[in-house]
């Protein structure tokens, strides 16, 4: 009878544990695949968002997705403007209130 007992207690463990999924989030954007793998919202400006994404499978370096002027700073400290169906416009629209 215990033994039964501490099975259907290691049993239910077994599927109470929750792993992480590895792109929370993906869009089919003109034919390719845009994810975002990881997100952090700024404490200092909460219009900016850092972002790894993924398109078609490759992962970008992180950037810096600024919601309010629109446009991406890239990890070569490059400005760029959001473009139609871009990351950017992606993890904005996820975040829009």
């Amino acid at each position: 009878m215990k033994s039964l007992f501490l099975l259907s207690i290691i049993a239910s463990l077994f599927f109470l544990i929750v792993y992480p999924s590895e792109a929370a989030t993906c869009r089919t954007l003109d034919g390719h695949k845009i994810c975002i793998v990881r997100i952090k919202r700024s404490a200092k400006n909460y219009w900016e968002y850092r972002a790894i994404v993924s398109i078609d499978g490759k992962k970008r370096p992180r950037e810096v997705y600024n919601c309010r002027d629109k446009y991406t700073i890239e990890y070569d400290k490059a400005v760029i403007p959001f473009k139609k169906n871009s990351p950017g416009k992606l993890v904005c629209s996820l975040f829009d209130q």
